[in-house]
């Protein structure tokens, strides 16, 4: 099966090992994957906070990266979220681009979503021997509506120890520019969870989005550093779970 990968910026600039998790376990599975070359951000950044027009390039350009693509994975599911259920609000007015984001819509996958639903894969190979546990992002879990293919795959791991974070369903107070523009909510809400989450003892934090990952991580290095928290919790993308043997 030939499909394109959505990288997102984020892990392109700041975490490719996690992209390269993502592929080797897809080519693994037998996909063969491209990577467009022209792929910048999908505009998520620019409409979240109202300057729809900036974003405008940056839609059309994964619009035109993507549209002829079979099958669309990306490794992040907000990026997801906004291809597939936002652009067709940016859009409403340029009838021809509107059809052109439409047609892509029905194409773009969440990475765990692509492997479970598409490929009808649950067991993927991987061996993790370590304890985990997982935080349900809001735009994966609330807004794309994908519960279950984490879990089901997280399950078929060997040797994992996997706890259930209690809230889960609570969000990590990343919100992308939220963080940027209410950063005192932020930091609340994210302590919040990191605590939750060391309150676990699980020695691993994993998640289908890297933005929330990043905001977890940073928090609980500097609640360890502090002595709130008494061991360092390592943080890693699903992808690079199952990526490992």
């Amino acid at each position: 099966m030939k499909i394109h990968l959505f990288q997102q910026c984020l892990i392109d600039m700041f975490y490719p090992h996690v992209g390269m998790a993502g592929v080797e376990v897809l080519e693994r599975l037998g996909c063969e994957l491209v990577v467009p070359k022209k792929q910048v951000c999908c505009g998520q950044m620019f409409t979240n906070s109202g300057y729809n027009d900036a974003a405008m390039d940056a839609i059309k350009n994964t619009i035109e990266c993507f549209e002829n693509a079979e099958y669309v994975v990306s490794m992040s599911g907000s990026c997801a979220f906004a291809i597939r259920d936002e652009y067709h609000h940016f859009l409403k007015d340029q009838p021809e681009w509107l059809a052109r984001a439409e047609k892509l819509s029905g194409k773009i996958y969440e990475f765990t979503q692509f492997i479970t639903d598409v490929l009808g894969v649950e067991d993927v190979g991987a061996r993790f021997n370590e304890s985990v546990t997982y935080h349900t992002s809001c735009h994966v879990t609330r807004l794309m509506g994908i519960k279950e293919p984490p879990f089901k795959l997280l399950r078929n791991v060997k040797d994992i120890n996997l706890i259930e974070l209690p809230r889960a369903d609570r969000c990590c107070g990343f919100g992308g520019t939220f963080s940027v523009k209410n950063p005192e909510i932020s930091e609340v809400m994210t302590r919040e969870k990191a605590l939750e989450i060391a309150g676990t003892g699980a020695n691993v934090i994993s998640g289908s989005d890297q933005a929330c990952l990043m905001n977890i991580a940073g928090m609980l290095d500097r609640l360890h550093k502090e002595g709130e928290i008494d061991r360092r919790i390592k943080v890693m993308h699903i992808a690079e779970i199952l990526n490992c043997r």
